[in-house]
C-alpha cells in the first residue's frame, strides 16, 4: 500500500520510497523532515479539495503537509494496533 491510501488514524512504517519520481529538491526536503524508509507515520487528515490534497502526515512529533503525489511514491506497511 502507498502512503496516500493509508486509512485515517492508522499507523504505518515507510518501507520503500521511489525517489526517482520526485524532484531532487523535494526529495531532500522530505528526507530532512524524516519521511524516509523506516519512519513511523500516520495519516492525520485529508484535504477537502477535489484531489483530497494536501495530506497531513504525522511523523514523530510533527505534522507535515504532503502532496498526494509525494505520498504515492512511499510504500508503507500497517503496524499492528497494540491494546493497552
Amino acid at each position: 500500500m502507498t502512503l496516500d491510501l493509508l486509512p485515517l488514524g492508522k499507523t504505518a512504517r515507510i518501507v520503500a520510497v521511489d525517489w526517482s519520481v520526485l524532484v531532487p529538491e523535494e526529495a531532500r526536503r522530505l528526507r530532512a523532515l524524516g519521511l524516509e524508509e523506516g519512519a513511523k507515520v500516520s495519516l492525520a487528515h485529508r484535504g477537502v479539495f477535489g484531489g483530497k490534497d494536501p495530506l497531513a502526515i504525522a511523523v514523530g512529533r510533527m505534522i507535515v503537509a504532503l502532496r498526494r503525489a509525494h505520498a504515492a511514491a512511499m510504500s508503507v506497511e500497517l503496524l499492528s494496533e497494540v491494546s493497552a
